[in-house]
């Protein structure tokens, strides 16, 4: 008894085993949809690899003394961005983005490290004691810090990961304890953005929202006035970066939009999904005897739309099992967030759930049909490896700080 409540002290059962299980689920569904597919013969294998390799991983940052995120969090924030700028230069093109660099036998996504070093750098700077977050000055250098990585992201071009960096960058400043007015400083400029992609009537309605919001908080001329320019601004510059996506991006967000627009092309992977799931009833039609993951009516589908196989092959029944290990996950990671009392490590932490959770709303949401089809894997469960060592290497900072809980009060 002594044992176990030692271990239950030191180790947090409930962060470990979901992350494991939904890894199993990953490799379960990987095997099937790869099974059948000459092209991706040896997927299953890598990805084996990979997540032993990850547990591994897992173990040696669980047991890395804690002070060791806060002491390399500049430099790996450093670190990311030269990878971030070198795959610019470098990099290979898969799927119409310069993302990868290729190392021979091996190959990984920068922008994925630099999640990490950029929760870092702004969970480092968001807890100096001289940082105000209601000071303008302030939210510009948080700001900036998440937005270089984002802007170098988006040169490659791949929007979907840029979504997942302002998001983190938003809850961060959020868990800090920015203010209403902060938040709308903050939020405004991307809802402008969102709406000119819809067209000028929104973009126009958008505008008129912030004024009213800008009476409502009462504000000065000048500094309203400011304001607006500035989401003005962040509405034509969305315009200028979607005119530079290629064309296949366009069409996804077109897609998104209306996916009966092009249901053979870009709307085509979003209407294939919702029948996979749809087909998949309450039960599912079994291990390996999808018809549409077998048939091989998703290209790739052992990647971003992973979630359509188990939805298919496990059911309704599948389907809940695996949100309900990610929900039980996030209330444990949320759980340890809110009991560090240590500044640094409660940011650190929220700025990984905000990752995790980010990438399953999108990745659920294209698979409904509800969000654009964007390239975002399911955290643990997608095929590929930089992405599963990535969330596990996060999940063993967080099972890290949980096990110096104590010492830092």
């Amino acid at each position: 008894m002594q044992i176990d409540y030692k271990l239950k002290d030191k180790f947090e059962l409930g962060i470990f085993f979901p992350a494991l299980f939904l890894i199993i689920i990953g490799l379960l569904a990987v095997f099937s949809a790869t099974s059948n597919n000459p092209a991706a013969e040896g997927n299953f294998q890598k990805q084996l690899f990979w997540a032993v390799l990850s547990i591994v991983i897992f173990f040696i940052v669980y047991f890395l003394p804690t002070n060791t995120f806060r002491m390399i969090s500049i430099p790996a924030y450093l670190f990311s961005l030269l990878l971030l700028v070198i795959v610019l230069v470098a990099g290979k093109k898969v799927s119409g983005a310069r993302s990868w660099l290729d190392l021979g036998l091996l190959g990984f996504q920068p922008a994925e490290f630099a999640k990490i070093g950029t929760i870092l750098a702004l969970s480092a700077f968001l807890s100096r004691r001289n940082t105000d977050i209601e000071s303008f000055s302030d939210i510009i250098k948080a700001l900036s810090i998440g937005f270089i990585p984002v802007a170098l992201i988006l040169l490659e071009p791949d929007m979907g990961t840029s979504f997942v960096f302002v998001g983190l960058i938003l809850t961060l400043i959020f868990w800090k304890g920015i203010s209403l007015f902060g938040l709308f400083l903050v939020l405004s400029p991307a809802m402008v953005a969102v709406a000119s992609l819809f067209g000028t009537i929104y973009f126009i309605s958008a505008v008129v929202i912030v004024l009213a919001a800008l009476l409502f908080f009462k504000k000065n001329i000048f500094f309203s006035g400011s304001i607006i320019a500035f989401n003005i601004g962040a509405g034509f510059f969305t315009d200028y970066v979607y005119n530079a996506l290629s064309p296949h991006q366009q069409k996804r967000i077109q897609s998104f939009i209306d996916p009966m627009a092009d249901p053979l092309g870009a709307g085509y992977n979003a209407i294939q999904a919702k029948v996979a799931i749809g087909s998949g009833g309450f039960f599912g039609k079994g291990f390996l005897n999808g018809n549409q993951t077998q048939l091989q009516y998703i290209p790739e589908q052992w990647t971003d739309f992973i979630y359509c196989v188990i939805g298919e092959e496990f059911g309704f029944i599948g389907s809940i099992v695996t949100l309900g290990l990610f929900l039980f996950l996030f209330i444990r990671i949320l759980r340890t967030a809110s009991a560090a009392k240590d500044e640094f490590l409660s940011l650190l932490i929220i700025g990984i759930l905000s990752v995790y959770f980010i990438h399953l709303l999108i990745n659920i949401g294209m698979v409904l049909g509800i969000m654009p089809v964007i390239g975002i894997p399911l955290p643990f469960v997608s095929y590929g490896g930089s992405s599963l060592l990535v969330n596990v290497f996060m999940l063993g900072i967080i099972a890290n700080i949980y096990r110096t809980r104590k010492e830092y009060t």
